[in-house]
């Protein structure tokens, strides 16, 4: 049996584009090109059904390393807490205050994107911030 190599991470949302253009900052990643046969995602979308339109986008790592990210249109608010959630790692192998200002500037630039900041976990060591996306998904700043 052979094991996968690739996987996609899907996000539930409201407005598919907006939220996939928000993880593009946050990760640095970049809008996927558009579905085969279309020189862009207008295009795509003046194809479909208007019903459709602007239902999933997509974005994608342009160093080819991480998941997609797949974003599609549900109709249901978020109600509860994420069974998952991302980790957006930016203070790896700092520890302390340096950690702590590292986590913090980070938090500040997603901020401005529409972020929002739920709560600091620190215990003089270790530090992770819990945030929400633009839509009230959680993540965490670790």
């Amino acid at each position: 049996m052979s094991s996968i190599k690739q996987f996609q991470v899907t996000f539930d949302c409201a407005e598919p584009e907006r939220v996939a253009r928000f993880w593009c900052e946050v990760l640095g990643y970049v809008v996927s090109p558009p579905p085969k046969g279309f020189a862009t995602w207008d295009d795509f979308n003046r194809s479909r059904f208007p019903e459709d339109q602007g239902s999933w986008f997509a974005c994608i790592d342009p160093s080819g390393v991480g998941p997609r990210l797949f974003f599609q249109c549900v109709p249901e608010g978020k109600v509860v807490k994420n069974r998952l959630h991302l980790d957006v790692r930016v203070g790896s192998g700092l520890v302390g205050e340096e950690r702590l200002a590292t986590l913090e500037a980070e938090c500040a630039r997603l901020s401005v994107l529409g972020a929002v900041r739920v709560r600091l976990l620190y215990d003089g060591h270790d530090s992770c911030i819990v945030m929400q996306d633009i839509e009230g998904n959680e993540f965490c700043l670790d």
